[in-house]
């Protein structure tokens, strides 16, 4: 075959931009980096997203076994404050007396006064977190822990033994660690379009077509290596065949002579044909995924030299960070509610959490595998007929806050394998319902954002939707569909029945629960056998 015999076609837009119309794109690229999992083209928020992962790692330990000392140091609090100017002279003032006053009534509002103050001195700290920032400020981004002695020492040998580094790989970041993510542009600002840009507009538009390539990049790579597995499959399914054809038997009478083939083998015989031609079916998808992707390779070479032409790619300094503070600070708020506990620092006094209460980084991901072996596609797109598994960031805000929320359910340019985003508090009463709560939203938004303008007819958000309208119900329909799916993790998945029948039926076919959970359901009502039932009459019918 030619060279250039699967040469695609150039995004018109990103040919219009460039000029670059019936151009040459050059040989084809070395296919062994598709299978390899070794692609320098990959966005940097996308590094690290391995399609081929089926679930989390096993956690084995929660806690070091040697503390650190960084809550024993003396001048833990005088190097907190320190080189912040004005605002930490401000914090510290009102601070003495929110904790020498006595009066109720002083003390609740010197507590009020604090806030502001804080959160503008925390900003000066949150600027330098691209750096190496002193043990005591990179703890307080962490863990909100302005003073070591405003929590009881048995809370500060807690703090001590949590685990600093993310030895799992997973996208689970602390407040400092995102912070200095975003500043180094390892991953983006969740504000892209409010931050500032060096660059004039045609290398916005540049960066920003760099980034919906890769995106089809990546869909590419994903499409081509499931069409490569459809085809080995085939193959041995056909190898498997033609071994029981061959095998005779020979007949009693005539020994010399062997036996006609079975029925079995004449069954084979006809599957052997019908897999020929789905392997015919299989090579023509390969021919279309590989020009697929050398077009998505092309476009982004095309793209990163002309980026790396005018300069190299935006950069976005320290008003990334400030951009993403802003953020932070509104996520803050969510987190706790109206009527939350908005007091920004740690202090024995609203500090209240065990070991496994804290949203820890293992604590979480703990929790989201609990969730994934109930909700078997949680964490799951599909992408041109293909469940890819892909975990969302997970952000944790030192809060009292008590509900995690998601605010971005993946990359606008990127749908194929961008993670989206989640905020889990860590010191909420209760950290699995923190985690469902974020999960929930991070299910709404993705089937939204997937049903696009059909949303309140189609999928999962138009049957709920249909059913919320045909109950009358008024309210965020969101917050309705939160507070269903956790009834449906925390209830429904143990045999208890407590949501409506059509909702029950809605969450059990477009959020299906693990096959284990769905052998132990069935056998405990007659309403989860008859639901039971009902998949295997879909999958019967392929119409599922």
């Amino acid at each position: 075959m030619a060279e250039r015999a699967y040469q695609g076609e150039m995004d018109p837009e990103l040919a219009a931009l460039l000029g670059t119309a019936g151009a040459d794109n050059g040989p084809p690229p070395d296919f062994s980096d598709i299978f390899g999992g070794d692609n320098n083209s990959k966005s940097k928020e996308d590094q690290g997203v391995d399609l081929t992962v089926d679930g989390f790692p096993q956690i084995t330990k929660r806690l070091e076994d040697n503390p650190q000392d960084f809550l024993n140091d003396p001048n833990y609090y005088k190097t907190a404050l320190s080189n912040e100017g004005d605002i930490a002279q401000r914090v510290h003032s009102i601070l003495q007396k929110y904790l020498t006053t006595k009066d109720p009534k002083d003390r609740s509002v010197f507590r009020q006064q604090f806030i502001p103050p804080y959160w503008d001195y925390l900003f000066n700290v949150a600027r330098k977190a691209s750096g190496n920032l002193p043990a005591p400020k990179k703890y307080l981004l962490r863990y909100a822990i302005l003073h070591p002695t405003f929590l009881s020492a048995d809370s500060r040998a807690l703090f001590s033994r949590i685990i600093l580094e993310n030895s799992y790989k997973q996208p689970v970041y602390y407040l400092d660690e995102w912070l200095k993510a975003v500043g180094t542009s390892a991953i983006r600002p969740s504000t892209t379009d409010e931050v500032k840009v060096a660059k004039n507009n045609v290398q916005s538009k540049l960066q920003q077509l760099l980034e919906k390539s890769q995106g089809k990049l990546d869909g590419a790579r994903v499409m081509l290596r499931q069409k490569d597995k459809e085809r080995i499959e085939i193959e041995n399914f056909i190898h498997n065949r033609m071994d029981a054809i061959f095998e005779h038997t020979p007949l009693r009478e005539y020994s010399e002579v062997s036996d006609c083939l079975s029925e079995r083998q004449k069954s084979a015989i006809n599957e052997i044909q019908n897999l020929l031609k789905n392997l015919l079916k299989n090579d023509h998808d390969v021919e279309v995924s590989i020009k697929d992707y050398i077009s998505a390779e092309a476009d982004v070479q095309v793209l990163s030299d002309k980026v790396d032409a005018e300069g190299g790619a935006i950069e976005v300094d320290v008003g990334a960070i400030d951009a993403e503070f802003d953020t932070v600070r509104k996520m803050a708020k969510m987190t706790c509610g109206r009527q939350g506990n908005h007091f920004p620092i740690l202090t024995g006094e609203y500090f209240h959490c065990g070991p496994n209460d804290i949203a820890t980084r293992e604590n979480v991901i703990t929790i989201l595998a609990k969730i994934e072996s109930v909700d078997s596609e949680v964490f799951c797109r599909v992408y041109r007929n293909k469940l890819n598994r892909i975990v969302p960031f997970v952000l944790l805000l030192p809060t009292y806050g008590d509900t995690g929320f998601c605010w971005e359910p993946f990359d606008r340019f990127n749908r194929a394998t961008s993670r989206g985003r989640i905020v889990v508090p860590m010191y909420p009463k209760n950290l699995y319902l923190a985690v469902l709560y974020a999960v929930a939203d991070l299910r709404w938004q993705v089937a939204k954002e997937k049903a696009s303008f059909y949303w309140m007819e189609e999928g999962l958000t138009g049957h709920y939707y249909q059913w919320f309208q045909s109950q009358k119900l008024k309210g965020d329909i969101k917050e309705f569909f939160i507070q269903d799916y956790i009834l449906w993790m925390t209830k429904e998945a143990e045999g208890i029945q407590k949501l409506d029948k059509d909702v029950r039926g809605t969450f059990w076919r477009y959020m299906p629960f693990t096959k284990e959970v769905k052998d132990k359901l069935k056998t405990r009502n007659l309403v989860y056998q008859e639901l039971y039932q009902r998949d295997v009459n879909r999958a019967l019918s392929d119409g599922y």
